[in-house]
């Protein structure tokens, strides 16, 4: 095992919430087509990532991967910021 590559999940979604120390919360959007109806529906999902250097803030786009557990809530990690947030 040792020396094994792994290939990581990885996410791109805009923060919703950076009030938490070295955390993140990063809203997940996806489309679906109904099963059934066939109409196209959109489907979310909040992820707490890890941010070290508590470098982002809301309204950034940004990649996370996957890695270990960090917490009970917290298994993914900030990659890079994608896109700045408008300054107010």
């Amino acid at each position: 095992m040792a020396g094994t590559k792994t290939n990581k999940r990885s996410l791109t979604g805009r923060i919703v919430s950076d009030k938490m120390d070295k955390t993140v919360t990063v809203l997940i959007e996806r489309r679906v087509k109904h099963p059934v109806y066939g109409k196209i529906l959109t489907k979310s999902s909040k992820i707490k990532a890890h941010d070290e250097k508590n470098t982002a803030h809301t309204g950034d786009l940004v990649t996370i991967t996957e890695c270990r557990p960090l917490s009970k809530h917290k298994s993914w990690t900030l990659e890079n910021i994608e896109e700045r947030a408008a300054a107010e």
